[in-house]
């Protein structure tokens, strides 16, 4: 499987949107196509129009491999790109206590 980043411009209204879509695409990626994609992690991003995106890390098989979990859930996946390599100059940082409230 290759590495993609996926990107999902103001696809959900609010965090609760987003969570409910989060839910089902484990669902189908964990159940339905596990030889086909792996979501890996995505960070949650404010939009200018106040709604909610993301860029999603994934692994998958290929190109329709993305296109057809997005459909399945029925979020977009048209915008994805397969990652040529990966530099970490430092590792994710812990949220602090005031973002998790």
């Amino acid at each position: 499987m290759e590495l993609y980043v996926i990107r999902r411009p103001s696809a959900w209204a609010n965090l609760s949107e987003l969570e409910k879509a989060g839910a089902k695409s484990a669902r189908i990626g964990n159940e339905e196509m596990p030889d086909r994609v792996r979501w890996i992690r995505s960070y949650v991003v404010h939009e200018a129009d106040g709604r909610i995106g993301t860029f999603c890390i994934y692994e998958a098989r290929d190109a329709e491999s993305i296109r057809e979990h997005a459909r399945r859930v029925g979020m977009p996946g048209e915008e994805f790109y397969k990652v040529a390599t990966t530099v970490v100059v430092r590792r994710d940082p812990a949220p602090s206590a005031a973002a998790a409230e």
